[in-house]
C-alpha cells in the first residue's frame, strides 16, 4: 500500500460526501412536487407526458395498485427487449450483421436489464446490434433505475405518513426520476466522457494497422458514452464492450475512472439526505449514510490491502511485488496499468457495494481476500450505499430489524419515526432479508451438484466454488458483475440466472411495498423516555453490527468453502 493509493481513495470519498446534501435536497424537491432547478425547463414536458399517457398526477395509489403498476411496466419491458434481440437481424442499425440472439440468452439478457442487474453472458460488441444497444439496453438502464427510486419513494411516504393508504403515484415517480434526475446527470456525464476520449459514434468499427507484422485490426465502435453514462448513474453496469469499464474506449483515463466511480454512488448516497428531508429529520438520513460509509470504507481498505500485498506464492518464486518507479507492485493480474491497485480495488468495492456491477478489472484475478470483499459486499444485501433506491430501502429494512431487536432487549415496544414495529413488519423484514440467501445458496448448491453447473467452471476446487457462488450472489442481488472465469452462456445458467434475477428484484419490491402500506396506515406514537434514539452514534454502531451479523450467519459457511480455503492454500497454511 502507498500514500498515493490512499490519497486517491480519500479524494473519492471527500467528493462523494460533498455531493450528498445539494443533490439530496434537489431530489427531495423533485419527488415532493416542489419547484426545482430544472422545473422551468422540464415542467411543461412533464405534464405533457401525463396528458399523453392519461395519468392524473394527483391520484394516489395504495401499495397493491403501486405494485401492479411496477410489475406491469417491467413485464412489458422484458417482452419488448426479448423481442428486440430475437429480431435484431431484421432491423436497421446492424452494420456488423449480427444474427438473432438465442432464446435462452435473449431471455436472460431481457430479464437482466429490466431488473437493473445487467448481468451479461455475452460480449456486447460481438452480439448486439447498435439498435439493440440503444433502444434496448440503454432505455432499460433509465427505466430500471427509475423504478428502484420510485419504490424507495413509496417506502419513505409509508414511513412519513399516518393513517392513510396512499403511497404516491408510480407513473409520476417514474417520470420525475427519469426526466429530472437520471437524464440530466447522464447527459452531463456523457459529455464529460466524450471530452476525455470515450467513443460516441454510429460508425461500426475502425481499422488500425498493427505494429507487429504489418497486420490490421478492426476495433468495434458505437454509441458508448451515452450508454456508459446511464449504466453508472443508474447503478446498472451493463457495458457496450465485453471488457466493460476496463476498455480504453469506454474508460480511457484515471479522471474518467474517478467520474464513473462517483457516478455509481452519488445518487445512492444523496438519497439518504433526500430521505431525511422527506421525513423531516435529516439526522436520520445522516445516521444511515454514516453506517453505509463505514462499511464501504472498511471493506475498501481490506480489498486494497489484500491486492497491494500480492501473491506470496509468486514472491517465493522471485517476483518483486514492491511498489517502485517502474511498477505499481502488488497483484496487478487482471488490472489496467492506467489505474493501478488502489483505484481498481476501490472500483471493485464500489461496484459490488452498489448494484452497479460495472468493472474496471477482472475480479476473478483478485487475491482470495480481495475477491471475498466483492462477494461479501453483495451478500450483505448491497446496503453499503447500494443501488439507486434499492440500497436505501434495503438498509431501512435493517434499521427496522435493529430497532426491533434493541426494543426486545430492553423490554420496550419497538418504535421507529413514531411508528410501532409490530409482527407484520417483522415478518416482511425477515422475508426480505432471508430471500436472497435462500436464492444464492440454493442455486449454488444445485449448480455444483449437477453436470450442467460444474461443466462451466474453469478452476475446479475452492476457486470454482467461488465462481459459482459469485454468479448467483450477483444475480440474486441484481448486481451483474462476474468473477469472469465461469462460462455462463449455457441454458442452465441463463434460465437459472433469469429466475434468480426476477425473484431477487420483484419479490423484494412486492414485500417492500407491502411493508410501506402497513407503515402508512399506522398512527403516530409520541416519543417517550424509552424511545430508542435512531440518529445517535450508538445506533449507527448497532445498525452496523446487525448488518454484519446477519450477513455472517447467512454466508460464512459458504465463504469458508471458497475464498477462505483458497486464501489459506495461497498462504501455505
Amino acid at each position: 500500500m502507498t500514500m498515493h493509493g490512499w490519497l486517491q481513495i480519500l479524494i473519492y470519498f471527500v467528493i462523494l460526501v460533498l455531493t450528498v446534501k445539494p443533490l439530496g435536497a434537489y431530489m427531495a424537491q423533485v419527488y415532493q412536487g416542489k419547484a426545482s432547478l430544472l422545473s422551468p425547463i422540464l415542467g411543461g414536458l412533464e405534464h405533457r407526458f401525463y396528458r399523453i399517457a392519461g395519468v392524473h398526477p394527483d391520484e394516489e395509489m395504495n401499495w397493491k395498485t403501486y405494485a401492479i403498476a411496477v410489475l406491469a411496466f417491467s413485464l412489458v419491458g422484458v417482452a419488448f427487449l426479448y423481442l428486440l434481440q430475437r429480431i435484431q437481424h431484421l432491423l436497421p442499425l446492424n452494420p456488423a450483421g449480427f444474427g438473432a440472439v438465442a432464446p435462452d440468452l435473449a431471455l436472460n439478457t431481457a430479464v437482466s436489464f429490466v431488473t437493473n442487474t445487467n448481468w451479461q453472458s455475452y460480449g456486447g460488441e460481438t452480439t448486439m446490434s447498435l439498435l439493440t444497444q440503444m433502444m434496448g439496453m440503454t432505455v432499460q438502464n433509465f427505466a430500471s433505475a427509475a423504478v428502484g427510486i420510485a419504490v424507495l419513494m413509496a417506502l419513505i411516504r409509508g414511513l412519513s405518513r399516518h393513517q392513510t393508504d396512499g403511497l404516491g403515484n408510480f407513473w409520476v415517480d417514474l417520470t420525475r426520476g427519469t426526466l429530472y434526475i437520471l437524464l440530466p446527470l447522464s447527459i452531463l456525464l456523457a459529455v464529460l466522457l466524450v471530452s476525455l476520449g470515450t467513443v460516441q459514434t454510429l460508425a461500426p468499427s475502425a481499422t488500425v494497422r498493427l505494429l507487429e507484422n504489418g497486420g490490421e485490426q478492426a476495433i468495434a465502435l458505437g454509441p458508448v458514452a451515452s450508454q456508459t453514462a446511464i449504466k453508472h448513474i443508474g447503478t446498472n453496469g451493463g457495458g457496450f464492450f465485453n471488457a466493460n469499464s476496463a476498455h480504453p474506449l469506454e474508460n480511457p483515463t484515471p479522471i474518467s475512472n474517478l467520474l464513473l466511480m462517483l457516478a455509481e454512488t452519488i445518487i445512492p448516497a444523496a438519497l439518504t439526505y433526500t430521505y431525511g428531508v422527506m421525513i423531516k429529520d435529516t439526522r436520520q438520513g445522516w445516521a444511515i449514510l454514516a453506517a453505509m460509509l463505514f462499511l464501504l470504507v472498511a471493506f475498501t481498505g481490506l480489498a486494497y490491502s489484500a491486492e497491494a500485498a500480492g501473491n506470496p506464492g509468486l514472491v517465493a518464486l522471485g517476483a518483486d511485488h514492491t511498489p517502485g518507479e517502474w511498477q505499481p507492485g502488488g497483484n496487478m493480474e487482471g488490472k489496467e496499468l492506467r489505474f493501478g491497485i488502489a483505484p481498481s480495488a476501490l472500483f471493485a468495492s464500489i461496484t459490488t457495494a452498489t448494484s452497479s456491477g460495472a468493472v474496471n478489472s477482472t475480479h476473478d484475478s483478485f487475491t482470495p481476500l480481495g475477491g471475498m470483499v466483492t462477494l461479501v459486499l453483495m451478500q450483505l444485501g448491497e446496503v453499503a450505499l447500494g443501488g439507486v433506491g434499492s440500497g436505501l430501502y434495503g438498509m431501512l429494512v435493517f434499521v427496522l430489524v435493529a430497532v426491533f431487536v434493541a426494543g426486545l432487549m430492553v423490554g420496550r415496544t419497538p418504535e421507529y419515526l413514531g411508528k410501532k414495529i409490530e409482527p407484520f413488519e417483522m415478518k416482511m423484514a425477515a422475508l426480505l432479508i432471508l430471500l436472497m440467501p435462500l436464492l444464492v445458496l440454493g442455486l449454488t448448491g444445485l449448480a455444483v451438484s449437477i453436470d450442467a453447473g460444474t461443466s462451466s467452471i474453469s478452476n475446479p476446487g475452492s476457486h470454482g466454488i467461488s465462481q459459482v457462488l459469485y454468479a448467483f450472489t450477483s444475480q440474486s442481488n441484481n448486481n451483474g458483475s462476474a468473477f469472469g472465469g465461469l462460462s455462463s452462456n449455457t441454458p442452465f445458467y441463463n434460465y437459472a440466472g433469469a429466475a434468480a434475477m426476477l425473484i431477487g428484484r420483484f419479490w423484494v419490491i412486492l414485500l417492500t411495498l407491502a411493508l410501506a402500506g402497513s407503515l402508512a396506515g399506522k398512527k403516530k406514537v409520541p416519543a417517550g423516555a424509552g424511545t430508542l434514539p435512531t440518529a445517535s452514534p450508538l445506533f449507527v454502531g448497532w445498525l452496523i453490527v446487525v448488518v454484519l451479523v446477519v450477513g455472517a450467519l447467512n454466508f460464512l459457511p459458504a465463504l469458508a468453502l471458497g475464498p477462505v480455503i483458497e486464501h489459506l492454500l495461497m498462504a501455505g497454511v
